[in-house]
């Protein structure tokens, strides 16, 4: 509607412009005063009305666009006076104003939005300009971190902490980092992750960073309190019996001693309750060797190793064990030069107490089988997989299998898969198992 009463005022000026341009020509060539005169007064007014128009028309958009130019998006333009054409015109920009502030005001909504839930969040975030160092936004859980005031430049902290100013904004960290930070009067132990981004032709770095000297102390308390409660338990389930026969055996000895004719003393009563004394606190002494072994393993010592030597030297140190449970140990192995990049002592060990739980699971089978393979999978992961035709693991305890303390043997500790798990992650693998009652379990190492 505004283009065509636009394009109709504009054709009309044309059209006067050119009744006026041949009424002067008419004049000229027949030399006539009268419509000489009439003619170029015409020409003069219908020219200078069609430069009004034109350049009116285009001084609106460009104030339009000034006012664009410099964000002025709250400006109205007058839509009740003027030509029709230009109402339209200012109708459309105001259209244009007002769809602009409501995406702004979105945008706003959006924005603050977002700067209160990082706000709110326990994690420290700031962005700064590269080149500038200026600070683009920072949240208070970042201050508070690392005990700083309010600042608009990352030079404040260069100047007063020099040390973790080159940690934190020296240092690029591609993956995310545990990292140690002086502080005034104490360390501070954090994760750090960056990243750099582009925006208006400026590049910014993204800084995250998160407190974890709390959490690891929380862990860390958690983890002994678990550890009281499981250490006390089995203490008191050995302590107890050892203490009840300890005062029946005093109470004998002293009944004798005071009335030795009527009170004769059972020297065999007496070996079998020291003899039980000591079978209870070797058993304790064991439970305490074996909570050793969860802390003993903390690095590896990783060396080439041809799967064929390492099957080899377990089938060696099981043969004895084998031949009186009728097991049958099956080692598969495709590939004769497989290598694994491990430590062969603790994946050893690893696979020995796997092939013990096996054989376990195995002893009320018909015909027991166990297999042990390794492979290299489809995503290129070195595997190797301990199968067998045993019982199984029942569904509602698959997820406390690898729990410390937890067994289901009766003589068992809890140990054994524990430190698989534990021996596995040092490699930087995993441990993984698949097991359905009365047809067998697989249990997978992945490097």
């Amino acid at each position: 509607m505004t283009y065509k009463s636009y394009l109709f005022s504009l054709t009309l000026r044309v059209l006067g412009l050119l009744v006026a341009l041949t009424l002067l020509a008419y004049g000229i060539a027949w030399l006539n005063t009268y419509a000489i005169i009439g003619g170029t007064f015409a020409t003069v007014i219908a020219v200078y009305n069609l430069y009004q128009f034109v350049i009116k028309r285009f001084m609106e958009v460009d104030d339009f666009f000034e006012s664009v130019k410099y964000r002025d998006f709250s400006r109205w333009f007058v839509e009740t006076k003027g030509p029709q054409d230009i109402r339209e015109l200012h109708k459309g920009f105001n259209l244009v104003n007002k769809t602009i502030k409501a995406i702004d005001s979105e945008r706003q909504a959006q924005f603050v939005y977002l700067q209160k839930i990082l706000e709110m969040v326990n994690i420290g975030i700031i962005a700064y300009n590269v080149e500038s160092g200026d600070v683009l936004w920072t949240n208070d859980s970042f201050l508070k971190t690392l005990d700083f005031p309010s600042f608009k430049n990352i030079s404040f902290i260069e100047k007063r902490r020099p040390k973790i100013y080159d940690e934190l904004f020296d240092t690029y960290h591609s993956n995310t980092a545990s990292v140690t930070l002086e502080m005034r009067q104490e360390t501070l132990k954090v994760l750090i992750s960056d990243t750099v981004f582009e925006m208006a032709e400026h590049s910014f770095k993204l800084i995250v960073l998160q407190n974890i000297e709390e959490t690891l102390n929380r862990n860390e308390s958690e983890a002994w309190k678990k550890l009281l409660s499981v250490m006390t338990h089995e203490i008191m389930n050995s302590i107890a019996p050892i203490t009840s026969l300890a005062e029946t055996l005093q109470k004998n000895i002293q009944s004798s001693l005071e009335q030795p004719q009527t009170s004769e003393l059972e020297l065999e009563d007496i070996n079998a309750g020291l003899n039980s004394i000591k079978k209870r606190s070797e058993g304790l002494m064991k439970f305490a060797k074996t909570y050793r072994s969860l802390n003993k393993v903390t690095h590896v010592n990783k060396t080439k190793v041809k799967a064929s030597n390492l099957f080899s030297s377990i089938e060696e140190l099981l043969k004895p064990s084998l031949e009186d449970k009728n097991v049958t140990l099956i080692f598969e192995l495709n590939d004769p030069i497989l290598t694994f990049e491990i430590d062969a002592y603790l994946i050893e060990q690893v696979l020995i107490n796997l092939i013990l739980n096996a054989i376990d699971a195995t002893n009320m089978v018909a015909n027991p089988k166990i297999f042990v393979s390794a492979n290299i999978s489809h995503k290129g992961t070195g595997q190797i997989k301990v199968t067998d035709n045993g019982s199984g693991i029942p569904e509602e305890i698959m997820d406390s299998i690898f729990v410390p303390f937890f067994s289901t043997k009766k003589t068992g500790s809890g140990i054994g898969l524990s430190l698989c798990k534990q021996i596995m992650l040092l490699h930087g693998g995993k441990i993984q198992l698949q097991s359905m009652e009365s047809k067998g379990t697989v249990v997978s190492l992945l490097f």
